[in-house]
């Protein structure tokens, strides 16, 4: 009891007072209501936070998440390929790698931008500030480069940048480099087609882009993607040109420009029957795999777009317009004495060198070139009809061959043709072509009279599906027996010593031909230093196989006429050109050889093949003759008449052909023969 006490006691003394503890309480009291209040406010700030994002701002943040998760990309569909007659390919395209920014998600532009300066290696002060620019903007998407190497795609994917990615695209790649460049043209870093085929067929070789979603993470990596709308791969293009006729064209060019130093060139060969461009070279040239590093000049096809005056292979439309409209009979005389004619208000007309022919033959005019000879057959054909006939060739207008860019001339109307301007047009002044009108031109002279309407493409091949492009006849220049008449002549001018056009004789063929030689205008008035010279011309004269136009600009070395400068390149070209075709000789041809021998001892898997084969029709359709069993000079023949283009590989006779015989014969496809000798069992 004591003990209970005294902790009673105790316990009374420690108690603190009644007044004090209220005091306590109402302290604590405050501060729990103060904590509980702040609690209160915060939980409500949250709360409402969370309504506000969820509810008013919901659609913004979803959009915004969105755009840093989620890339709508658009799958640029492959570009089709460009190939030549014979499947070669001639532009196509390869994956390549793109370096590509995300603005919102780079924290740090300068760092970022510096980094990948290191990896790319060549980075220019302009190019690092455009990085930062573009990495401090507000875009949701920027380039960085553009169709990277590997090596530089490697780099910059190990530095795991924010805000960094890589993104494959596809590049246009040109095999052949400089070969055809004008004619199959290029393209931008968007793969648009900006120049030749390229640009001509673009909506068809473009093909139709796709489009994928894909959801990336923090480093812009992709996690899963999701194809939307499948890409559709763009169509084949088949061109007209033989790539081996395009590198004569391009070799012999660039050959006789070094030779006789001259500023430029252009050759046009064409299939004479059909219209269809076999090469187109130019020089200077460019390669297309660095278009954008070549100059506007090395980029401009000249064929199409530079115009020049023609001289004297204008002549030709001279003498056709004066037969077809019979103001002048075969053996009719023309007088050129004394090799100079005065027309009031110009200067004297000449012949070249200074020549006076005296009295000439109709036909000697074109076989000597006489420039006052062309003159007197002008002004007796007379200007209405001379304007008609230059228009029937094709001259001062768009001959309508698919690139852009064609120029159509100059040719002056009816009102401007008086006496001075006629005789000028007679002999190839005064009147402005391009390369390209003038092979056209002669190529309906070689034909027989039909001008065709120059084509590069041959087919146009999408979804397996083969489109081919026929040959368009445009309108008839002159009847069949001008064509004859006027060939004849041609031949003579190449043919004959006194022709000018000698230097274009080739052994073995007979070649109907016509060589120009113009005065350019420099500074407003013709030069005595500066010639356009050219050489328009066909072989097999009588049976055409190809017609060739060679021009040269400003030649320095050497004489600077058609015949000295661009009559030897011709030959060049068209000898080669008829050896890689197959083409038989037309002069002195050789005869085939004849091999006798027992079969078993040749081992060839046909034995029974026809001694001539010919070319069959079943059903309408022609198809291509049995071979085997010939010799290589037979085989050519027969397939040259079926207007086959052929390949030759090994030597002796016949044992394999590529189409077999019987299949559908289309003129001017290839076929691939090989040759095996007596006894090769290989």
């Amino acid at each position: 009891m004591k003990l209970k006490h005294v902790l009673d006691v105790l316990s009374a003394a420690e108690r603190p007072a009644a007044a004090f503890e209220d005091q306590w309480r109402a302290a604590v009291k405050r501060r729990v209501i103060v904590v509980v209040c702040v609690l209160a406010a915060w939980a409500a700030a949250v709360e409402g936070r969370f309504v506000y994002l969820q509810v008013v701002d919901h659609e913004r943040l979803l959009t915004e998440a969105d755009n840093r998760q989620q890339r709508t990309i658009n799958d640029k569909a492959k570009r089709g390929e460009i190939v030549d007659r014979n499947g070669q390919i001639l532009a196509y395209s390869v994956e390549a790698d793109t370096i590509v920014s995300v603005p919102t998600s780079i924290k740090k532009p300068v760092e970022t931008a510096d980094a990948l300066c290191r990896a790319l290696n060549d980075c220019t002060p302009e190019f690092r500030a455009q990085l930062v620019k573009t990495f401090t903007s507000k875009k949701a998407f920027g380039y960085v480069r553009r169709q990277v190497t590997p090596e530089e795609a490697a780099r910059v994917a190990a530095l795991k940048l924010d805000g960094i990615g890589i993104r494959p695209e596809t590049k246009r790649f040109y095999p052949k480099r400089e070969l055809a460049a004008h004619l199959v043209g290029f393209v931008n870093t968007d793969s648009i087609g900006l120049g030749g085929v390229e640009r001509a067929y673009n909506k068809y070789i473009r093909g139709v882009d796709g489009l994928s979603q894909v959801q990336v993470d923090a480093h812009q990596r992709t996690v899963q993607s999701r194809v939307e709308r499948a890409s559709i791969p763009g169509a084949t293009v088949e061109l007209t040109i033989d790539q081996y006729v395009q590198y004569i064209a391009e070799r012999e060019l660039a050959a006789g420009i070094e030779k006789f130093n001259a500023k430029g060139g252009s050759v046009v060969v064409m299939d004479p029957n059909t219209g269809e461009i076999l090469a187109e070279a130019n020089f200077p040239t460019f390669n297309p795999n660095f278009a954008g590093q070549a100059d506007p000049d090395e980029r401009t096809n000249r064929a199409i777009e530079h115009v020049y005056e023609p001289g004297s292979t204008f002549k030709i439309v001279t003498v056709s317009a004066a037969i077809e409209e019979g103001v002048f009979k075969p053996g009719e005389l023309v007088d050129t004495n004394p090799g100079v004619l005065t027309i009031p208000g110009r200067k004297p007309i000449t012949e070249a060198k200074g020549h006076n022919y005296g009295v000439l033959s109709f036909e000697d005019v074109l076989v000597h070139s006489s420039n006052i000879g062309a003159i007197k057959i002008g002004f007796k054909v007379g200007a209405e009809r001379m304007e008609r006939y230059i228009r029937r060739f094709g001259f001062g207008q768009i001959s309508g061959n698919e690139l852009a860019g064609e120029t159509p001339g100059r040719v002056n109307s009816l009102t401007q043709l008086n006496e001075s301007s006629l005789a000028s047009m007679s002999m190839g002044y005064e009147v402005s072509v391009t390369p390209l009108q003038m092979a056209a031109a002669v190529s309906s002279v070689a034909n027989g009279g039909t001008l065709y309407q120059p084509h590069v493409v041959r087919a146009v091949i999408q979804n397996g599906v083969r489109k081919v492009v026929a040959p368009k006849p445009i309108r008839r220049t002159i009847n069949e027996t001008t064509a004859a008449e006027l060939t004849t002549i041609m031949e003579r001018v190449v043919a004959e010593k006194i022709g000018t056009g000698n230097l274009a004789q080739i052994d073995g063929y007979q070649v109907a031909g016509k060589t120009g030689t113009a005065a350019k205008v420099v500074d407003g008035h013709y030069s005595k230093t500066d010639y356009n010279v050219s050489f328009a011309g066909f072989v097999p004269s009588r049976h055409p196989r190809l017609a060739i136009l060679v021009m040269i600009d400003t030649p320095r070395n050497g004489s600077p006429y058609g015949g000295s400068v661009a009559a030897p390149i011709w030959k060049n070209i068209a000898e080669a050109t008829l050896r890689q075709l197959g083409v038989p000789r037309t002069v002195n041809p050789i005869p085939p050889v004849l091999i006798r021998s027992a079969a078993s001892a040749i081992d060839l898997p046909v034995v029974n093949a026809p001694v001539v084969p010919v070319v069959t029709e079943v059903g309408g359709a022609a198809l291509v003759p049995d071979v085997r069993g010939l010799s290589a000079r037979e085989a050519l023949r027969v397939l040259s008449r079926a207007g086959l283009a052929t390949r030759v590989s090994g030597s002796g006779v016949v044992a394999a052909q590529f189409p077999e015989a019987g299949a559908p014969l289309e003129r001017g496809a290839s076929i691939v023969l090989q040759l095996k000798r007596q006894g090769d069992s290989r």
